[in-house]
């Protein structure tokens, strides 16, 4: 662990760097934010560098956009840009962290709770009680035989002493309620909760947009003083906006991804490039909003999912450029 280096072994730059590095890949867990905050509390200069380090990943989409614009960004030939590679833009370590010593600074700690186009989870995420690294899913079960399916990015708090109930603070969620419960188990979700018993339910946020589907029996959608019980097949959207009306969808197209499948039915690539980012560390972004409007059609294994990128390629006449840190640059 970077915390573990020795003393004057390497520049607060490059630790910062390697930092950033781990939670870009997924790698980070709630000791590696417990490690990263006692490194940044050994100076402030420690603490400077994590947050110049931190900022040069957001401006990676600005900058993405206007080099691929002027052609200066050469296309992948399935083969990873290494830093400083003649003719091609090289953005190894220590450029990097060149462009880091020009960035302003300011609280890093706000980088830690926001994360630049979140490569890595935020504060809440890393302090729930369960939490999926990008690909990952995992299966619990909690009291009265509860079972929740948690997807990738997912995080959950069920460590609540009030029972039959867990909040979701992030990701996506597939969860299965007996019908011998004893007392109806309530998931909290944004600003609003689905309370249920006999019922199975997918449930996933996307920014400040909670997305609920009954995928068997029936479930209750509370958010302040609106209410609707959604039937099978059923599926409501709830935010700061309110929530809207129930619409029918395929519950079993919903929770395909708890059977390592991902289907796009004439997606626009905008929300396909959206929807591969959350399986994979790093982030596509795509410099090409021509591209992003058109419609894309497949029905994939989540294992195979980073290969959506050549088939856009191929299919649209498309060019990727790969960058450290699983950034890759589509337009």
């Amino acid at each position: 662990m970077v915390d573990e280096l020795q003393a004057g072994s390497s520049s607060p730059d490059d630790e910062a760097y390697e930092w950033v590095e781990r939670f870009a890949r997924g790698e980070g867990r709630r000791a590696d934010v417990a490690a990263l905050k006692r490194w940044m509390a050994r100076s402030a200069a420690h603490a400077e560098a994590f947050d110049r380090v931190s900022r040069i990943w957001t401006s990676l989409e600005p900058v993405g956009r206007k080099l691929a614009a002027k052609g200066l960004v050469s296309p992948r030939s399935h083969q990873r840009i290494e830093a400083h590679a003649p003719g091609h833009l090289g953005i190894g370590r220590r450029t990097f962290i060149g462009g880091a010593l020009a960035a302003s600074a300011a609280g890093a700690a706000v980088l830690v709770a926001r994360p630049p186009l979140d490569l890595w989870p935020s504060w809440s995420e890393l302090t729930a009680d369960f939490r999926t690294k990008p690909g990952e899913q995992r299966q619990l079960t909690l009291a009265d035989q509860v079972s929740i399916d948690l997807n990738t990015r997912t995080s959950l708090a069920a460590g609540s002493a009030d029972a039959g109930k867990a909040r979701l603070i992030a990701g996506e969620a597939l969860i299965s309620c007996p019908p011998q419960m004893q007392v109806l188990f309530t998931l909290l979700a944004g600003d609003g909760r689905v309370v249920a018993t006999g019922a199975r339910f997918n449930v996933r946020i996307d920014e400040q947009t909670v997305c609920v589907t009954c995928v068997a029996g029936g479930v209750r959608v509370e958010q302040g003083m609106s209410a609707v019980s959604l039937p099978s097949g059923q599926q409501v959207l709830y935010s700061d906006r309110g929530m809207s009306r129930p619409v029918t969808v395929d519950p079993a197209t919903v929770a395909a991804w708890h059977d390592g499948i991902v289907v796009f039915e004439s997606t626009p690539i905008t929300d396909v490039i959206a929807e591969v980012n959350r399986y994979r560390s790093g982030k596509i972004i795509l410099t090409n909003k021509e591209l992003g409007r058109r419609l894309f059609d497949a029905k994939l294994r989540i294992e195979n999912i980073g290969n959506v990128v050549r088939q856009i390629e191929l299919t649209f006449g498309a060019h990727a450029t790969e960058l450290p840190g699983g950034i890759v640059l589509l337009g």
